[in-house]
Order: C-alpha cells, then structure tokens, then sequence
C-alpha cells in the first residue's frame, strides 16, 4: 500500500512570519495537533502543539512569538508513492507521530500519521511505528540525522 492510499489531504498551512497565537487557532479549527510551515510549494519546517506548549509558552515567550522561533526545521518527509511500510519504520526510527507528504514535484500534498497507518489492512504497519514512537527517552524531532 502506498502513502497516497492513507494520507490525510486537507494540508492546513502555517507561515513562520504568523505568531503562535494564530498556529494555535488553526491547529483547532483544524483540529489537529501539528501544521508544516511554509507554503504548499516549500516546507521550511513543522510545528507542533507541544512545540507551542515546550518552546513558546514554558519559556515565558508570549502569543505574538513567530512561529520561526519554536518550529522544528531539517524536516522529514514521506513521499506520495512510497511504500507505508517503509515510512512506518522511518516514522519509528525517528520517534515521530506524523510527517508531511510530497509529491514527485515536492509540493505538499498531505499529511500522513501513525493514526492514519492503523487504517491499513495491516496492523503490523500501524505497530511498527507505534514500536519507536511509543519508546521512552532519547530525544524527539523531526530532523534528519544520517
């Protein structure tokens, strides 16, 4: 099964010039708990929930902080076309729940996330990500370390 069978396609956008504050908003009409930065063309980052809550709020930075100063950059992606399995063990490699979905253009055509990959007919899928997700300590972020 390939990305483009489960991800999710309604792409909510934020730029890093917009605050916190207005992530947040979009992050509940949206009801989701992440939103890539940047535009539909270019993703410059990702930033989530807990990065708002750790990076922005923990630190007595106020609503008006640019999204710039809290997201998450060197960003990974899944890839349209490519096999859920294999973004199921990247996703657990690098301990994260959700990643941005490009097309052969690299424009942004979804989202898919580990809630996404329990839809499959294959379980083993869903819990091979969930195996590196769930896995206490080490550090957790979307950069790419290879």
């Amino acid at each position: 099964m390939k990305v483009a069978d489960l991800m999710s396609r309604d792409v909510q956008v934020v730029s890093a010039d917009q605050t916190v504050a207005e992530a947040a908003r979009l992050m509940l009409k949206a009801d989701t708990g992440v939103l890539p930065v940047g535009s539909l063309e270019r993703i410059e980052g990702m930033v989530t929930d807990r990065d708002i809550a750790v990076r922005a709020v923990a630190q007595d930075r106020g609503p008006e902080t640019p999204v710039r100063e809290v997201m998450s950059t060197d960003v990974l992606v899944a890839r349209e076309d490519q096999d859920v399995d294999d973004v199921a063990i990247l996703m657990s490699d690098h301990q994260v729940r959700r990643l941005p979905v490009l097309n052969g253009e690299q424009r942004l055509v979804g989202v898919i996330s580990v809630a996404d990959l329990a839809r499959s007919d294959d379980t083993s899928t869903a819990e091979a990500a969930l195996t590196g997700v769930v896995r206490p300590g080490g550090t957790h972020d979307q950069t790419m370390n290879d």
